[in-house]
């Protein structure tokens, strides 16, 4: 098997960088749709940190979006979002490493994100809680709609934190 990365195989983050980063936001307080480590994130802010710190500048601004979790409707908004830019894969083969996209309530759109830290773990940001790592339950595993791995790092990137 060739190690050649070719442009229908792109290279993902290394596991390890993109763990160590979500890690480094533990404790940061719940700020909805912020994402300033330390300071305050929600689910997304924490993905958007990690995503800088690991990969690199933003690929495009987030605009404003609903706490709802029970929203519905026909587009997977968060997860279409995602695959512009990360490698989607089947949620069970998700490694650590992995951001994961769950649908918190049956027929609503995915709208809460998570990282995987080990098979059976996750850190996410949970109001009132902010930035935790926790086990990674049957009742939180059924929710996982979407899996992705960030890509490889950009060359020469420069964090913005």
């Amino acid at each position: 098997m060739s190690d050649t990365i070719t442009a229908s195989q792109p290279r993902s983050a290394d596991p390890s960088e993109v763990i160590a980063t979500a890690r480094s936001w533990l404790h940061t307080p719940y700020h909805d749709q912020a994402s300033l480590k330390g300071v305050g994130c929600d689910c997304l802010g924490l993905a958007r940190g990690v995503w800088r710190e690991v990969v690199g500048h933003e690929p495009f601004p987030i605009p404003p979006y609903s706490r709802d979790w029970g929203e519905s409707g026909p587009r997977e908004v968060l997860a279409d979002g995602a695959r512009r830019m990360m490698i989607e894969l089947e949620p069970a083969m998700a490694p650590p490493g992995a951001l994961i996209l769950f649908r918190m309530m049956p027929r609503a759109i995915a709208k809460h994100v998570g990282i995987l830290t080990a098979p059976d773990r996750f850190i996410h940001a949970y109001e009132r809680l902010g930035v935790i790592e926790q086990p990674l339950t049957p009742s939180w595993r059924r929710r996982i709609a979407f899996a992705f791995l960030f890509p490889g790092g950009l060359p020469g990137h420069q964090s913005s934190e």
